[in-house]
């Protein structure tokens, strides 16, 4: 049985960068920004980590201009290489956190070895599906399906936050509530 709580859980947001949104659809860019600042805003309601990366930041550029100032000026993404986000540094920030929820692009490279790299670790990948994407929808259509057969469980943003929450009422009910409006 799977549980999204928040003192297990974290929020990992995977290369969510200028050059490669730019090469997306920009209606279905939109929508993953929105998904991604609706996660940013009900993870620090809630108290979770926030760990971001950056796939080659010199070649795709830094993180969309709207998800860098959501996080704030001490937002520090960790840059790699490999397509696994499950880098060094992104480990020792989701160490005791076993559950994570993973947002970015591209559902069928980074997002997916990041899923296989997660469970492989004996983390629990919680893949919010409304804020992943790819630059081709088979593409994406088939990450999804990969991130499932390596283990991840298939969830929302909203659904996330609200596993996470337990329950109605008191203040970070209602900037949960506010964030995925």
């Amino acid at each position: 049985m799977h549980r999204f709580t928040r003192t297990a859980a974290a929020l990992l947001i995977v290369d969510v960068q200028e050059r490669l949104a730019a090469a997306m659809a920009p209606q279905r860019v939109e929508r993953l920004v929105n998904r991604t600042l609706a996660a940013i805003d009900g993870a620090k309601a809630l108290g979770l980590p926030i760990v971001v990366t950056e796939q080659y930041p010199r070649g795709l550029g830094p993180t969309v201009k709207a998800v860098a100032a959501r996080l704030g000026p001490t937002f520090s993404p960790i840059e790699k290489l490999e397509f696994s986000a499950l880098v060094p540094g992104v480990a020792e920030r989701l160490a005791g956190r076993p559950t994570v929820l993973v947002t970015g692009m591209e559902t069928h490279v980074c997002v997916f070895q990041t899923v296989r790299a997660l469970s492989a670790h004996g983390l629990t990948p919680y893949l919010a599906v409304d804020a992943v994407l790819s630059r081709d929808e088979v593409d994406h259509r088939v990450g999804l399906g990969l991130c499932a057969d390596e283990g991840a469980v298939h969830t929302t943003v909203e659904a996330a936050l609200f596993d996470a929450l337990e329950r109605a009422g008191g203040p970070e009910f209602k900037a949960v509530s506010a964030a995925v409006k």
